[in-house]
């Protein structure tokens, strides 16, 4: 019975070579035939260090799994093996996989009894390669026939689509959240101003064009593109052209999503042409490799931040190394001296070099070891280990593709599981170069979160290149609008712009920087403002201090209607009140009432009823108390003057009830404009949304109608003819002559209404609502004032004028003046 796990180490066949580990499981395993060399001698090579601690920590897992040295025992009863595969190029990756293919196909058409499992060698699983650009041909072909594979370094976004590649898994993030974590680096800084490069392979165009294609969702603009070559003789001009873009750029960030076998030939121009202070945003391919980081005067190029994977300590694994090594030394075999590709020699050789294991070594290796565990997991189940011992049963490839799907375990308290596109669910960490002289380290100093997507970092751990190492580096085309200010785009990128005041009632919407949008009516803004406000609302309201002193002169104005009506009727067969109009006086006092009561129209919110009465209300009423005085100042000024002239007239007019029924035609006339007007358009509740531009005024509609202003008319052609006949008896006897006291009134009156409209075309707010009850109140006390109070003087506190005696005297007294 076979299973297989596969890894990779780098070694260098002319190019660094790739080495693939198909493991196999059996009930025993001949440690002297694990390694297969496939790829004939050559004679040159370099040593890959990271690629070495790759292929031991696949030897270490898988080790620790037969042994039972693990937490628990994972297979009990089976043993793991692999095989190893060198695939330092393409058409070396394909044949690997074709190798892998032929034995599945020759185990299948040999296979005959169900022991011959137990024998079986062929590969149910792969893990490698170590590349996104190695790793798709072998994805596809293995996905055809759904063998599993599990790759620890191929992080393509493509190689998540499962109809494609069925079979594939990785212990690596998608370079789908690698985008994600460097945008929201680019955010967390409001870097928007960017040049973009990335390698030209399928794992730096693909990030490339990604991030490109997401940027301008979070209003990043990139200024400046490129695609690094690899690394030979003739791409120098090209590299030249590359740094030169991004100084005519302008920009001071610059996103190198790159492989870093080839961002290595690149960099050395970077350096050449002296470019400093700029902020270098890498991938997890680079960020945190010594291939870079050892590039000489690579220190002079400004801050690096990178994102990483996550690291992930490895217990026992350096003193596995370490055994090793000291195995090493005790092995001899003098053809290694001789040639250091690993297809001539075996590893004792490599081992003796004792290379250093470094952080990004342990991150990687932990990767190829969790690969491992998800197959003896995937292994576990299909094998039905839970019982304590596994069924020795064959395993179809497609079986342990099912089974891989759900395996979900920790090490070392990190939860290992595969979603449905084969990722895991892990993230990143973010990390800064540090130098110190020429020595170089980089630091953490912060973490990615995919789901949800969630960046942490602290900014005040990272060492700045600029004058003050605690300033960050700003990257921007055009500084940011001040507040309220719509960009005026120039050019074709977004982050390019002159910036624009919003007018007052528009507001900026930061979902449409560069349109100023209008306020709903009902709110309003001043200039430059990125939200409306809700408009102040103008009215009298009922509790409000003014409405309240009004009210107090609302009160008193009726209190003193109603007592001078009381104290009138009671003494309304004295000469006083007969001179004064007798009944017609009650009438009076009552229209004045009614006046003074309108006002009350005009506090809270107007409503139907109260729109309707407002106007009509006060003009009829106010109408009769004029229409009154006229007649009774006609009355008086015909007696004395022109009753000996026209005596027929006269004597017809006043025995045929004549000041009565002109008193009833001129309140009629008004009465019915009234009605009228408020039919035809009837004045409803309203908001003038136009007056002001921060409040609303609440008020009634055809306030300046052109029935109002019949109204207005009528009642003022009125007010004229009764200050022209009260003026003309200026020279009638005393207790008929009421010609100063109202022309005063009515002066008052129309001084009042005058200065009331003037402040009104000026002014809607609550003042000026005040100041029309006031002018309302105001003509009443006017009227009362100058007609009545001096009548009520005479009555209540001078008694003795209040004689017919008095009275004839004053007559004849007048009649002797005029002879």
């Amino acid at each position: 019975m076979s299973k297989c796990l596969m890894d990779k180490i780098n070694y260098g066949c002319k190019e660094i070579s790739q080495l693939r580990d198909s493991f196999h499981s059996t009930t025993q395993t001949d440690p002297g035939t694990v390694f297969q060399h496939w790829v004939p001698a050559v004679s040159d090579g370099r040593e890959n260090k990271h690629g070495y601690h790759l292929l031991q920590s696949m030897r270490f897992a898988v080790e620790e799994i037969n042994n039972s040295s693990g937490p628990q025992s994972l297979l009990p009863g089976v043993k793991l093996g692999y095989q190893l595969y060198d695939t330092c190029t393409m058409p070396a990756s394909v044949l690997a996989t074709l190798e892998i293919l032929e034995e599945h196909f020759h185990s299948e058409s040999e296979s005959g009894e169900e022991d011959d499992f137990i024998q079986n060698q062929t590969a149910v699983a792969v893990i490698g390669p170590d590349s996104s650009s190695k790793s798709f041909t072998p994805a596809s072909l293995l996905g055809a026939y759904l063998i599993p594979q599990i790759s620890y370094q191929a992080s393509n976004e493509m190689l998540s689509n499962k109809f494609l590649y069925p079979g594939f898994f990785r212990t690596i993030p998608s370079d789908k959240n690698q985008v994600k974590a460097m945008i929201q680096l680019l955010v967390r800084f409001n870097w928007t101003w960017i040049a973009l490069l990335g390698s030209d392979n399928s794992y730096g165009l693909a990030g490339m064009q990604s991030l490109y294609e997401q940027a301008e969702d979070y209003g990043i603009c990139v200024a400046f593109r490129g695609i690094i070559p690899s690394n030979k003789p003739e791409a120098a001009t090209v590299m030249k052209n590359l740094v030169e873009g991004i100084l005519r750029a302008k920009v001071n960030t610059i996103v190198l999503f790159s492989s870093k076998s080839k961002l290595s030939g690149f960099i050395p121009f970077v350096v050449e042409r002296n470019v400093t202070g700029k902020v270098w945003i890498g991938t997890e391919d680079w960020s945190v490799s010594t291939m870079i980081s050892g590039i000489p005067g690579v220190q002079t190029i400004g801050t690096v931040l990178g994102v990483s994977i996550k690291y992930a300590a490895l217990d026992g694994f350096h003193q596995y190394e370490q055994k090793l090594v000291k195995t090493s030394m005790e092995y001899s075999n003098k053809d290694s001296e001789e040639n250091c590709c690993l297809q001539s020699v075996n590893l004792w050789s490599l081992s003796r070099k004792n290379f250093s294991l470094e952080e990004y070594d342990v991150t990687s290796a932990s990767n190829v070891y969790k690969a491992v565990y998800a197959v003896a997991h995937a292994l576990h189940k299909t094998l039905d280990c839970d019982s304590g011992q596994c069924q020795m049963r064959r395993v179809l490839p497609w079986q342990l593709l099912s089974s891989l799907k759900q395996v979900r375990f920790s090490l070392d308290n990190t939860s290992v599981y595969f979603d449905s596109n084969g990722d895991p669910p892990t993230g990143y960490d973010i990390i800064t170069w540090i130098w110190s002289g020429h020595d170089w380290t980089y630091r953490t100093v912060g973490s990615f979160s995919p789901d949800p997507i969630r960046l942490t970092i602290d900014a005040d751990r990272i060492e700045w290149h600029t004058a003050s190492s605690k300033t960050v580096p700003k990257s921007l085309c055009s500084p940011p609008c001040p507040k309220g200010h719509r960009k005026l785009l120039l050019g074709h990128h977004a982050c390019c712009f002159d910036c624009q005041a919003c007018a007052a009632a528009t507001f900026l919407n930061t979902s449409d920087p560069t349109t100023c949008q209008r306020c709903p009516p009902q709110q309003w803004s001043p200039e430059s403002s990125e939200e409306c406000l809700d408009r102040t609302i103008l009215l009298l309201a009922w509790d409000a201090p003014l409405s309240i002193a009004l009210l107090f002169f609302l009160t008193c104005c009726v209190l003193l209607t109603t007592s001078s009506a009381i104290i009138l009727f009671i003494n309304l067969n004295t000469p006083v009140a007969k001179s004064a109009g007798g009944r017609t006086c009650l009438l009076m006092l009552a229209a004045l009432t009614a006046a003074a009561m309108s006002s009350l129209t005009h506090f809270g919110q107007p409503s139907p009823l109260a729109c309707i009465l407002k106007q009509p209300l006060f003009i009829f009423s106010f109408t009769v108390c004029l229409a009154c005085i006229t007649v009774r100042a006609l009355q008086v000024l015909c007696i004395f003057k022109f009753a000996a002239k026209l005596p027929p007239a006269y004597d017809k007019w006043t025995k045929n009830h004549g000041p009565e029924l002109t008193i009833l035609v001129v309140s009629v006339i008004i009465l019915i404009i009234s009605v009228l007007r408020v039919a035809i358009d009837p004045p409803e509740p309203s908001q003038d949304l136009h007056f002001y531009h921060d409040s609303i005024v609440l008020e009634c509609s055809n306030t300046l109608s052109p029935g109002s202003g019949l109204e207005l008319g009528y009642v003022s052609l009125l007010s004229v003819l009764c200050f022209t006949f009260s003026y003309m008896g200026k020279d009638l006897p005393a207790n008929y002559n009421e010609a100063k006291c109202v022309a005063f009134s009515l002066m008052v009156y129309m001084i009042s209404w005058i200065s009331f409209f003037t402040l009104y075309f000026i002014s809607r707010g609550t003042f000026t609502m005040a100041a029309y009850v006031f002018a309302i109140l105001f003509s009443v006390l006017a009227v009362l004032g100058g007609y009545f109070f001096p009548k009520m003087y005479i009555i209540v506190l001078r008694p003795d004028l209040n004689t017919t005696a008095h009275f004839q005297n004053c007559i004849q007294m007048y009649t002797m003046t005029k002879q």
